[in-house]
């Protein structure tokens, strides 16, 4: 009996909708864009504020152009952002590019020709090194950077989801 009591009350559980483990994506109230989403800076400078408006309190300034970020919330013209430091906070999204970049956190990276970890190495990345995202696959980014094309593995890379597929 006990075990039928356990079983009426998992049923009851999953009819109340308790969350299944695919979960919708939260969606800016703004934008409808889902949250949290990665960007970069469009400006090679920006006060990052406080709060969302020109009242708040400049905390920091991001001053390096296609830096990726990552958007957390959203209010009016302005979107709370993180770097890979998890430092941020609120910027004017007219300083924001929906262009895809990433920060290599490794050491050195090798771009590979191809998706393959045989593949021939066109180039390393140092860490730090910022590159613009061409596409990706489930574990590899093709990447732009100084001059140099290549694919990189996700593993190593800040400014986008493991499983985020790009075209």
């Amino acid at each position: 009996m006990k075990r039928f009591s356990a079983l009426i009350g998992a049923a009851m559980i999953a009819a109340l909708g308790v969350p299944a483990v695919a979960q919708e994506t939260e969606r800016g109230p703004v934008t409808n864009l889902p949250l949290p989403r990665f960007v970069s800076m469009k400006a090679a400078e920006g006060n990052v504020r406080r709060g969302p408006s020109l009242t708040h309190r400049i905390d920091w300034v991001f001053k390096r152009r296609d830096l990726p970020l990552e958007i957390t919330a959203e209010h009016g013209h302005w979107r709370r952002v993180r770097d890979r430091d998890g430092q941020g906070g609120w910027i004017h999204y007219s300083l924001l590019s929906g262009t895809r970049t990433v920060i290599v956190e490794d050491e050195l990276v090798d771009l590979q020709s191809k998706p393959d970890p045989d593949a021939m190495t066109v180039a390393q990345l140092e860490m730090g090194v910022v590159a613009r995202i061409d596409r990706c696959a489930i574990d590899w980014c093709r990447l732009m950077a100084g001059g140099y094309r290549g694919w990189a593995r996700k593993s190593a890379l800040w400014g986008v989801e493991p499983g985020e597929i790009l075209e």
